[in-house]
Formats: C-alpha cells, structure tokens, sequence
C-alpha cells in the first residue's frame, strides 16, 4: 500500500507543477505588452499542454484510488519555482516574462524528471510521464530560445 501512496504523491506533485505552469502562463499573458501579442498564442499552447497532461495524471490519481491535487507546488514536494516566477513578473518587460517563464520551465523538467527517477511507478505510468516530459521539453527549449533571443 505504501507503493501506492508514493505513486499518487509522485502523480498529484505532478498535477501540481502543471497547475503552476497554467497558472504562470496565465499570468505571463496578462503581464504582455501590447506589442508582445505574438506570446499570448504560445503561452495559450504552453496551457493546454499543461491541461492534457494534469488531465491524464488526475485520471491515474483516481485510478489508484487517490484524491486529485486541487493546488499548486505549494501544497506539493517537488519544485516551487513557477511559484516564484509569478511572484518576481515585474511589469510588461518582455524579457523579463520570457525568462522567468523560462526559468518555470526549468523545473517543470526538474520535477518530471524526479518522478522518473522514482523506482516505485508501474512502468505503464514511467511511459506515459516521459511522453508528457518531450512534450513540456519541447516548450522548454521553444521558451529558452526566445529568452535568449531577448537577453
């Protein structure tokens, strides 16, 4: 049973980063310039990645008899970062919201890879937690490249 409890811990920290990365972007888009339109339909992307992929971890949360994490990483054990970068947005500097949505992405890659690292997930689960990783990787080196190009 303890097997089980880690699973759906590794699962809703999991969620959590993902309810911090939605609610990052979020912010980010509402923290744009006019003139950084151009963001807001990469962030919109960036959100909907997040939701599919809470979405599918919830699902496995309920399938191994766990209550789904409502929060953010405040109330999980992985990274707290995105948590941090919603609180250091300093105006509508585009610069300033690449890197810190940057940064964001950093430990979401740091929290998936923790979960994998994990030797208590059934492999079915591994399989689908590195599948939602390439995806949130891809957008990490999309948002590293932009924040680079601005630096």
């Amino acid at each position: 049973m303890q097997s089980n409890s880690n699973t759906i811990e590794i699962l809703n920290d999991l969620v959590a980063i993902n309810n911090d990365r939605i609610a990052g972007y979020e912010r980010a888009i509402k923290e744009l310039a006019p003139e950084d339109a151009d963001l807001k339909d990469i962030f919109l992307n960036m959100i909907d990645e997040s939701r599919q992929a809470k979405l599918q971890l919830g699902n496995e949360v309920q399938v191994h008899g766990g209550v789904i994490e409502g929060g953010t990483t405040n109330t999980g054990k992985i990274y707290r970062a995105w948590m941090d970068v919603k609180a250091v947005f300093t105006g509508h500097d585009r610069h300033a919201v690449l890197a810190n949505c940057h940064t964001g992405e950093d430990a979401a890659q740091k929290a998936y890879t923790s979960a994998l690292e994990s030797q208590e997930m059934p492999a079915y689960l591994n399989e689908m937690i590195s599948q939602q990783q390439m995806m949130l990787k891809a957008s990490h080196d999309e948002m590293k490249a932009f924040a680079e190009a601005e630096a």
